[in-house]
């Protein structure tokens, strides 16, 4: 028994299940890139720029696999050709986003120093308002640019600033920093484009010309022969600055160290929207009323007498058959096609959707939702802006700053002055605030609910519109209409109270009634150095 009692574990033992996991083989993954960044910058270029014309151009010179397929790249067959529209919706997005997102932006430097005069005289002399607006469509939808600072004594006696967008710039980064921005200017002289690089760097400006892929001296043409390179800053590695500031939104997945355009991940969207706005009115004008003439019923040419050729836009009609007969095929027949608005309709709105997913709100763009959408709905939708113009509005509280302490030392090191930090600060306007009227419904319901007080109201709706003392005479005149009367505290009785002598002892003795000690009436009173000292009984 034994011996088959081993027998029987050993079986056991023996056909036991195990999971055996072989490991996967190494995979290489090929894939090739599409555009690189100068090219989506340019194809992002041209979907803001808005002609439909130049962006089927454009879809006809890309030759990808996956965009021969798209709406503006497809090609209608001959005879059924079809109109293509855009919508334009893309750089309607960007303008309003850096409308919105630039409301009353104030640029404040330390009022003790005569920085904010210059910045000032800088900032009328380069524009720089229209300069920063451009520069903030620019990065929005190409992703990235820089600020450059340079000096050019003939046109101004001011650092002259410039916004490069991110297909002209180069950025060379080193352990996730900037160390150079390269600027590139092309320029074309004798029928050959040069291309100049300027190198941008913590206390140096550099220059390298090239024609083609060969470097040239920078006499070779007149627009760069007066370039040297130029070395700035003190002597202290950590006090040194770079006369560029770069700027970015969104940090692209795709590209180390380059910013996001907010078309990148739209570009699908905004084609197939195209596509349904196109198919929508391509079928109003083929849903026209189609009249069926018998041939003899066709108008004839004045000249020749023949049959006049129908016009595909206006006066479409069919031939059909027909005869002097007096049976009913001798009458002419109009036809009214039944166009779909419904489907279309939700085709639209659900492309229009996947366009501002997550960028703007539809009625921040002044599209009607109402029929669609109820208030809650829409102010949730309205969310979506707030938190795209904070991102903005983030990145510009650092970027600004920085670009006005930057040129107002390249200003002071171009003069020989001292060169110091400035204290600089960028506010930003609200965007969003209740109107004056749901204000007021607001605070009238917390006034009759009595937890907010005449004071704390008109604060709350003029806020930094009306300045204090017209608040306060408003805050009067609204208790005296209410009967709220103010009482005027009691002045202090002194008699009793020891003063000492050779000093001020009222200014010491706060307002409290009679009986409280340290006043007349008994208890103790309070010394010029705090210490108690006895009183009347």
């Amino acid at each position: 028994m034994g011996l088959i009692k081993k027998m029987s574990e050993g079986m056991k033992r023996g056909i036991r299940s195990w999971l055996n996991i072989q490991d996967a083989n190494p995979t290489m993954i090929m894939i090739n890139e599409t555009l690189d960044y100068e090219g989506n910058a340019i194809k992002n270029r041209i979907w803001y720029m808005g002609d439909s014309d130049e962006i089927q151009q454009l879809y006809s010179q890309i030759d990808t696999g996956v965009d021969r397929y798209k709406f503006w790249a497809s090609k209608s067959s001959p005879g059924q050709e079809m109109r293509k529209i855009h919508t334009g919706l893309p750089a309607l997005i960007v303008d309003t986003l850096a409308g919105i997102s630039l409301t009353d932006l104030k640029i404040q430097i330390d009022k003790s120093s005569a920085d904010q005069e210059l910045w000032q005289a800088i900032e009328e002399d380069n524009k720089f308002r229209k300069k920063l607006e451009k520069a903030v469509k620019e990065t929005l939808y190409i992703g990235d640019g820089a600020f450059k600072i340079s000096f050019d004594t003939a046109l101004s006696r001011y650092p002259i600033i410039e916004f490069y967008p991110g297909e002209r710039i180069e950025l060379v980064t080193e352990r996730g920093r900037i160390r150079e921005v390269i600027f590139k200017t092309a320029y074309q002289h004798d029928h050959t484009q040069y291309v100049l690089y300027e190198h941008y760097g913590r206390g140096y400006i550099t220059y390298e010309l090239y024609k083609g892929n060969n470097a040239v001296d920078l006499h070779a043409i007149p627009q760069t022969a007066n370039l040297v390179d130029v070395a700035f800053g003190t002597e202290k590695p950590e006090e040194q600055y770079m006369m560029a500031v770069p700027i970015q939104f969104y940090e692209s997945g795709k590209w180390d160290e380059r910013g996001q355009s907010i078309f990148d991940k739209k570009i699908d969207s905004f084609d197939a929207f195209d596509e349904v706005w196109s198919q929508w009115m391509d079928a109003q004008r083929k849903g026209r009323a189609k009249e069926y003439i018998p041939e003899d019923l066709i108008p004839k040419d004045q000249n020749g007498g023949e049959l006049m050729r129908p016009n595909f836009f206006d006066n479409c009609y069919i031939k059909i058959a027909g005869g002097f007969s007096e049976d009913e095929s001798g009458k002419i027949e109009v036809i009214q096609p039944d166009i779909p608005h419904d489907s279309y309709l939700a085709a639209y709105v659900t492309a229009l959707d996947l366009c501002l997913q997550g960028l703007i709100s539809p009625s921040t763009l002044g599209i009607d939702m109402k029929k669609l959408d109820n208030a809650e709905a829409q102010r949730e939708k309205e969310k979506a802006t707030l938190y795209t113009r904070n991102t903005i509005i983030d990145a510009l509280q650092v970027d600004i700053p920085l670009l006005v302490e930057t040129v107002i030392k390249a200003y002071n090191e171009f003069y020989n002055k001292p060169v110091k930090p400035v204290e600089v600060t960028a506010e930003f306007g609200d965007y969003a605030n209740p109107s004056f009227e749901s204000q007021v419904e607001t605070i009238s319901k917390a006034r009759t609910g009595q937890i907010m007080s005449v004071d704390a109201a008109v604060d709350e709706l003029y806020g930094d519109d009306k300045d204090e003392d017209w608040k306060q005479k408003e805050v009067k005149r609204i208790k005296a209409e209410l009967g709220i009367a103010e009482i005027e505290e009691p002045g202090l009785n002194l008699e009793g109270v020891n003063v000492i002598e050779g000093e001020n002892r009222t200014q010491n003795i706060p307002n409290v009634p009679e009986g409280v000690p340290g006043t007349a009436g008994g208890g103790e009173g309070t010394g010029a150095n705090g210490d108690i000292r006895p009183g009347n009984k």
